[in-house]
């Protein structure tokens, strides 16, 4: 990959990058309220099950999907993804999650390489006519920026760990090296995930992680939070 192109990848994958991650423990501060997770351990084996269960065979794939799609010039296709990704999110939260970090990683990167398939997403997803999901929206920016598609998938799946980690370092609470401590140890997890990634279809995508809805569930009724999921 190009250097420029990697710059690139390394900005929007940033935990700097202004999409709103930072907001969302996607259901760890439900754990962390209840002492489920009081360690790194704990929190390891649960950002494990969210790779495994949900941001890979789901997300992560909708986003080389798109990459490939917008790069084949096909923003039907892309459009579509966006609304079968939708439909794996029966939770309100972890949906509306995705969706405001899509609609901003859309927005700017729209702003930053004025391509038209970005433009017309996030014009559709402020209108409402298309959800505009996180994972389909970096995939249109790795399209337009020229990303190899398997760094593409590490780096979403690695972005994943590291907004869930960063939580964890707030609400167990862990110190910062063993957060960098966890990030590390997942990194043979997330390259093989990586690897059975490419290569599949749209009717391959699903999800499954019962406990993690659940608590994504009951945050919302929590009277005090850090978080906004």
């Amino acid at each position: 990959m190009a250097s420029e192109a990697l710059l690139s990848l390394l900005q929007f994958a940033d935990g700097l990058f202004p999409a709103g991650g930072f907001a969302h423990s996607m259901g760890l501060e439900t754990y962390a309220r209840t002492e489920t997770i009081a360690g790194p351990d704990e929190v390891k084996a649960l950002v494990e099950v969210q790779l495994e269960c949900v941001v890979a065979p789901a997300d992560a794939v909708a986003m080389v999907l798109a990459l490939k799609a917008a790069q084949r010039c096909e923003l039907g296709a892309v459009f579509e993804l966006d609304q079968i990704l939708d439909a794996t999110k029966s939770v309100a939260a972890l949906r509306n999650a995705s969706r405001q970090m899509g609609r901003q990683t859309a927005r700017v990167a729209a702003a930053l390489t004025e391509d038209s398939r970005l433009v017309e997403f996030y014009r559709c997803s402020q209108s409402e006519r298309t959800p505009g999901h996180h994972a389909v929206a970096f995939g249109l920016a790795g399209s337009a920026m020229g990303w190899d598609a398997q760094a593409a998938i590490c780096a979403y799946l690695y972005g994943a760990a590291a907004l869930m980690v960063s939580a964890a370092v707030k609400l167990v609470p862990l110190g910062q090296l063993a957060g960098q401590r966890i990030l590390w140890a997942l990194a043979p997890l997330i390259a093989r995930l990586a690897l059975q990634v490419e290569g599949k279809s749209v009717d391959d995508m699903w999800t499954f992680a019962p406990a993690l809805e659940v608590a994504a569930m009951r945050h919302s009724e929590m009277e005090a939070k850090l978080f906004r999921s």
